[in-house]
């Protein structure tokens, strides 16, 4: 049930006729891990946190270093050389006390990601590697999890949705057939802009929440390209490949 407080927080979604108080049940009922809690991955929790998501899984094992702050936006110059996920903890904690926060401070590999994705409904990639992102994409299939996908670079952002309980849905790598090379996310060497993270992180989650609620067309099948220098967006549709590891499910 939700108190008073609750339905304060929450009015403006419980309002919304495609949501109401079954829809903010659901959010509330769901389990998200964000792999990734830089660029990408600081708006997806603030926004989930706020919108009431039951149990967000935080995974990164980095500390905030000065550079991150023009785009994390989750992190002041207070929080410089402290572990990520100890400090969104705290803020979320002071955002919205009902969201149960689990971390794991650990890096991603094929040791550990099997044991803990499999307790999550939705996991978001907010990492800055290809290798870590088909890691995602292996063992979302594995387990049949929804998975929202995030790439930055200079201006341009790109998102993908996959839903792999879904028979038809390709997988990232039907998109990437090889893996690109290690400079094709590399901030540090071609530059970012914060507002192109937080534009792109900002659309993943509202791909959670849809995907939550299952509400309105989601981006199965295609990518959404977003060169925001010109102020360009388009959906490119891609189908599954022959041949591809997602071809059995």
């Amino acid at each position: 049930m939700f108190s008073n407080k609750d339905l304060e927080r929450y009015s403006r979604q419980i309002i919304l006729k495609k949501i109401g108080i079954l829809g903010q049940k659901k959010i509330q009922n769901s389990k998200v891990l964000v792999v990734g809690c830089g660029g990408l991955g600081s708006p997806v929790i603030d926004l989930l946190s706020r919108a009431g998501v039951g149990i967000i899984g935080m995974m990164d094992h980095d500390k905030v270093s000065l550079s991150n702050l023009h785009r994390q936006i989750m992190f002041t110059a207070d929080d410089v050389g402290k572990y990520k996920v100890n400090i969104l903890k705290k803020k979320i904690s002071k955002i919205n006390k009902k969201v149960k926060v689990k971390i794991y401070r650990n890096k991603a590999d094929e040791k550990n990601l099997g044991k803990i994705l499999k307790k999550y409904d939705v996991i978001v990639d907010g990492t800055d590697n290809f290798k870590t992102k088909f890691l995602l994409n292996e063992f979302s299939l594995k387990y049949k999890k929804k998975l929202i996908i995030g790439a930055i670079s200079k201006f341009e952002g790109h998102v993908f949705t996959f839903d792999f309980s879904l028979k038809k849905s390709p997988c990232l790598k039907c998109f990437y057939q090889g893996e690109p090379s290690v400079g094709v996310l590399d901030c540090e060497t071609d530059g970012i802009l914060g507002s192109t993270a937080v534009i792109t992180g900002s659309l993943q989650a509202n791909e959670v929440l849809k995907s939550i609620l299952n509400l309105g067309k989601n981006l199965s099948s295609h990518i959404l390209i977003l060169d925001l220098l010109n102020l360009k967006f388009r959906k490119v549709l891609f189908k599954k490949r022959e041949g591809c590891i997602c071809k059995n499910i």
